[in-house]
C-alpha cells in the first residue's frame, strides 16, 4: 500500500523538523500510542494499541530515522509486531519546505501488513492506513502550530473564570465602589 500527501503547517521548517524528532510530540500525535522512547540517533521504540476492523492488538515496534538532512528531509523506517494479529512494517520519505510563510510537509508512505491483519482485505487496511495518517498529521499540525486562535481565546476565558472563582467574593457595595 502506498500513500502520498502534503500538509501546510503555520510554523517555520526548523520547528516542524524538530517536532518530527521529538518522542513526546510523536507520542501525542500517533493515534493509540501508549509509549514512545528513544532518540533520533538511536531510533525509537513504540507501543501502539489499535483496532483494525474486528482485530484489536498492541503493537510493539522499532522506528529508525535515516537520510536526515536537517530542516529539509528524512526517511522513517519501522516495523511493529502485534502478536497473533500480525505485523506491520513500512517507511516514509518526509520532506519539509518553506512555503507561504510556513512549511509544506509532504510524505510518501509505503506499508505492508501480515497475519490476521492481512486477511481483512486491502480495502479495510488501505482505509485504516489513510485514516491513521490523516489523524497523525492533523494531530502533528495542531501540536506544532499550538491551539487555534478561537481555542486559545476559549482557554483564556476559562482561565479568567477560574481566577474569578478563586478570588474572594465581594459584596454588592464593594463591587460598586471598588472597595470591600
Amino acid at each position: 500500500m502506498k500513500m502520498t500527501d502534503t500538509r501546510q503547517i503555520d510554523a517555520p521548517p526548523a520547528d516542524v523538523y524538530a517536532a518530527l524528532l521529538d518522542p513526546a510530540v510523536l507520542q501525542a500525535c500517533v493515534p493509540g500510542a501508549q509509549e514512545v522512547t528513544g532518540s533520533p540517533a538511536d531510533g525509537f521504540e513504540a507501543t501502539v494499541v489499535q483496532k483494525v476492523g474486528p482485530v484489536k492488538a498492541t503493537f510493539k515496534g522499532q522506528v529508525t530515522l535515516s537520510e536526515m538532512v536537517e530542516n529539509q528531509s528524512l526517511t522513517i523506517t519501522g516495523e511493529g509486531k502485534g502478536g497473533a494479529a500480525g505485523f506491520a512494517k513500512g517507511g516514509a520519505d518526509v520532506r519539509v519546505t518553506e512555503k507561504d510563510g510556513g512549511t509544506e510537509l509532504s510524505y510518501d508512505v509505503e506499508a505492508k501488513v501480515g497475519g490476521k491483519l492481512a486477511q481483512l482485505g486491502s480495502r479495510i487496511i488501505d482505509g485504516f492506513a489513510k485514516k491513521m495518517a490523516d489523524q497523525f498529521f492533523d494531530n502533528f499540525k495542531a501540536a506544532v502550530e499550538g491551539p487555534a486562535p478561537a481555542e486559545a481565546a476559549a482557554e483564556d476565558v476559562e482561565d479568567a473564570a477560574d481566577s474569578e472563582a478563586d478570588a474572594p467574593k465581594k459584596s454588592w457595595l464593594g463591587r460598586l465602589t471598588g472597595k470591600d
